[in-house]
């Protein structure tokens, strides 16, 4: 299902038992961030803040902070049926390469039902503020821990296009509003965002940007989704929830947002202007350090007419964002497969916030296949930026960290079975050498072949035999276990 809006989401989990509306005034600085810090550390419901001190306008935290909501998110029951769905697509594809195959991808979204559909207007725009109007601190924009260097929008859809495709990219990037009219854009130099943004630093001209906040919950993941660069995201979430977003045109930049949305910041990004961005308190546990990065100049703001104003709260795991990511692990199993067939299963573990840790089960038929994979996935778009990558056989259950310390322990010679490279690493790591530059790990956690210099048996693990286990399942409602 397809929701009409940021209200109607909100109307879903509150019918779910999955909402909970705090009337109790709350203030914008630390406070809201500290109730949804509990909550989502205690697998808590999605929180609607109805007073927050000095403004009307309410707050949504937590929304996608459990597997049953982010599934209500994407309108489905269970976030694997969009795995499915991506699966089948992608067998109508060639055999020749990803290349091909997500071109293919790209044409059968183009031609189905999926293109963003332009509308004339729609809820962002129930209200249109220019130049002096323009007030970003009129929205109750969130300072989330002690030491963040202001108040940051955590859930923006940032829109720009490439002057070299025109293609229109959307991704999430934070905001640290400065005042009532700039922010920082926080994108790192690997994001699309700040690829094209280098297209316009050559030119010497300035950036359209367009922010949208809110609007249909399948929309604002596909802003995090890690799709090829080229692919919009907006066709992606039109696949997602099966219906074509409408969108509408900004009034003062070249751009198409979600007509849904609502609030929508409207500027540029000057090639030649920088400021000091953060310190924020950041998904991984650690204040980011403050660096440079370029300024957004809102000049326009559209909104609803009674607008709710999305933010997330992120920090030492578990918390709202740990959810996102492990509906891209299932979603995007799929895309992994088609380059590597012999990959049964992934687990990027909630503790290794996204980058750092990887449990990776295959197929294995030939000595090194292991390693083969490990560099593959590497190779792999945002999957560079994994630190550590641990390669088992098929029948481990990579979701069970029982098991894989178990074979972790069990089935490795660190000398012969550790890979170190080196090459670009997320730029959060705090503990590389070089911002966005280290080292990377893999482990080979596989049965060893005589070729990869195992020349003992390799031993036979304890069961028990299948006819024991049948008479004793027969017996153990008599047993008074």
């Amino acid at each position: 299902m397809a929701y009409r809006g940021l209200g109607e989401f909100i109307a879903a989990l509150e019918r779910a038992g999955e909402l909970k509306r705090i009337r109790t005034p709350l203030s914008w600085d630390l406070e809201i961030a500290e109730v949804t810090d509990r909550v989502s550390k205690r697998g808590g419901p999605a929180l609607l803040f109805e007073h927050v001190v000095g403004y009307d306008v309410p707050v949504l935290t937590n929304a996608f902070g459990s597997p049953r909501r982010m599934a209500l998110a994407l309108g489905v029951d269970d976030v694997e049926e969009i795995a499915q769905r991506l699966a089948g697509v992608i067998r109508k594809g060639p055999p020749d390469g990803l290349l091909d195959r997500m071109r293919t991808l790209a044409e059968v979204f183009r031609l189905g039902a999926y293109m963003p559909k332009v509308v004339r207007t729609g809820r962002c725009k129930e209200v249109i503020l220019r130049d002096d109007e323009v007030d970003l601190l009129s929205m109750p924009v969130l300072k989330c821990w002690p030491g963040d260097g202001g108040r940051f929008i955590t859930l923006p859809m940032v829109f720009a296009k490439s002057p070299r495709t025109g293609v229109q990219n959307a991704g999430m990037y934070r905001l640290h509003v400065y005042d009532s009219r700039t922010t920082g854009m926080h994108w790192h130099v690997h994001k699309t965002g700040a690829e094209i943004f280098r297209y316009f630093q050559q030119r010497g001209e300035p950036m359209e940007v367009a922010v949208a906040l809110g609007g249909d919950p399948a929309v604002t993941y596909a802003a995090t989704a890690p799709l090829p660069d080229g692919f919009d995201e907006m066709i992606f979430a039109g696949f997602l929830r099966q219906r074509a977003v409408e969108m509408v045109r900004c009034e003062t930049v070249d751009l198409l947002v979600p007509a849904d949305a609502e609030y929508v910041l409207e500027g540029t990004v000057d090639p030649n202007e920088s400021r000091l961005e953060g310190p924020f308190g950041d998904h991984t546990g650690y204040y980011s350090q403050p660096a440079d990065y370029p300024v957004f100049r809102v000049r326009c703001i559209t909104r609803a007419e009674r607008p709710i104003y999305p933010a997330t709260v992120v920090g030492r795991p578990p918390m709202e964002d740990c959810y996102l990511a492990k509906a891209t692990e299932r979603i995007f199993l799929p895309l992994i497969q088609t380059v590597l067939p012999e990959v049964v299963d992934i687990n990027l573990p909630i503790e290794g916030v996204f980058h750092n840790l990887a449990f990776v089960s295959i197929r294995k038929s030939y000595p090194g296949q292991a390693r083969k994979v490990m560099h593959a996935l590497w190779g792999m778009g945002q999957m560079m930026f994994t630190k550590i990558i641990v390669v088992f056989d098929e029948e481990v259950n990579v979701h069970d960290l029982s098991e894989v310390l178990w074979r972790l322990g069990s089935n490795v010679d660190p000398r012969r079975d550790t890979v170190f490279v080196d090459g670009p690493v997320d730029i959060l790591d705090h503990a590389a050498p070089a911002v966005g530059y280290g080292s990377k790990m893999g482990i080979d956690a596989t049965r060893k072949l005589p070729e990869e210099g195992y020349t003992r048996p390799w031993p036979e693990e304890i069961a028990m035999s299948p006819e024991v286990k049948r008479k004793i399942d027969e017996l153990w409602g008599r047993l008074g276990l």
